[in-house]
Parts: structure tokens; sequence; C-alpha cells
């Protein structure tokens, strides 16, 4: 029986090495967080949007969908994780999982999430990471049994601290996606990417 789960993702950074707001970025004229909407939305029936730093720019270009949840995180300063506790505090009781991704990894394929979500179905590993050559990246899926773990994890070390807990009930699927490892951060990497510079103003 396939599993309920809901989306997070993660849009609260402050982006200061890029000197824009991420979120805002475009890709063949969609903005960053428009494009992993659409993708998440393939996969999931709900997703909550993690709004910190510049979340009046980026509500205002989020997809105006029923099936998105935007939460604010006041204290996103603290790092990612502090926004994925507020995530999950926004998931739905009756979800069994979450699939998580990043508002800076826009270049993630939808079928990759559906390939996520497909082999947790199979597996029935707590924790799914998508993996590219060797390399762990996003999305992640969370099962509700690491919830609490997350909840409860030092946000200084990240979710890795409760990915690294316990080997044994992680499974990484490896696909053929290079959007998994690409870590959008500062102008150059856009540059790499073959995607335009940040807007000047």
């Amino acid at each position: 029986m396939p599993t309920h789960l809901e989306g997070i993702l993660l849009a609260a950074g402050e982006s200061r090495r890029m000197g824009y707001p991420k979120p805002l970025l475009k890709i063949d004229g969609q903005t960053f967080i428009e494009r992993i909407a659409q993708s998440m939305l393939t996969v999931v029936p709900r997703l909550v949007i993690v709004l910190g730093a510049h979340s009046d720019r980026a509500r205002a270009v989020i997809p105006r969908d029923q099936r998105i949840v935007i939460v604010e995180n006041p204290k996103y300063s603290r790092g990612q994780l502090s926004s994925l506790k507020v995530g999950l505090s926004a998931i739905q009781p009756d979800s069994t999982a979450a699939l998580v991704h990043l508002g800076d990894h826009p270049m993630v394929r939808a079928e990759t999430f559906r390939t996520l979500v497909d082999s947790y179905n199979q597996t029935g590993q707590p924790i799914a990471i998508a993996r590219y050559e060797g390399h762990r990246g996003h999305p992640v899926i969370f099962d509700r049994a690491i919830f609490a773990e997350l909840q409860s994890a030092p946000e200084e070390e990240g979710a890795r601290h409760v990915v690294n807990a316990d080997a044994s009930r992680v499974v990484y699927v490896d696909m053929d996606d290079p959007g998994i490892n690409l870590d959008l951060d500062t102008p150059s990497d856009l540059a790499r990417a073959g995607l335009p510079p940040p807007p000047t103003v």
C-alpha cells in the first residue's frame, strides 16, 4: 500500500553569497521556487513551503495552488534544520512521511522525485536519499518515525546528525540526475550551470 507523503520545500535562507534571493532566480522564465514546487506537486498531494528571509518577495512568486501551504520560520538564521523543523510541524497528522527538498536545487528532474518516492515505498526504509555519482544530495524522504529525532537534533549539526546516526535505516537511490548535487549558492555556480546571473536590483 503506497504511503501518504507530503512535501516540504525549504526556501528560508538569506542568500548572502548569491546577493539576491535564490527563490526568485529564474530558469527558462520560471522562478526557482515555481519550478521546484511544480515538480514536487507531481508526486505529493500537499506541499509545505518554508519561508524566512525575503519572505514577502518569495511569497509573491509562489504559485497560487490550494495544495501549497506557506509557513514562516522566524528563526531562519539558525540554519536549514530550523526550517525543516517548522516544515515538519506543518505536516498533516495522517501523513506518513515527508519529501524534503531545497530551494537552491532547482535542476532536479520531476522524475527524480517520483523515483525516490517509489524506492521509499518499495524498501520501507525510514530515510531515502537521492544520490548521483556516489554523492548524496536532495531530495530526501524522512518517515514519520524519524520526525521526533529531527525535531530534537542540534540545529548546528543539521539533519545529517540524524541521517548519520544509523546507516542501516538509510537507503541511497542512485539516479542519473546531476541536479541532485547541483547546489546553486553563488553567481559563479549559476554561470557553471549555464544560467543567467542574478539581477542587479
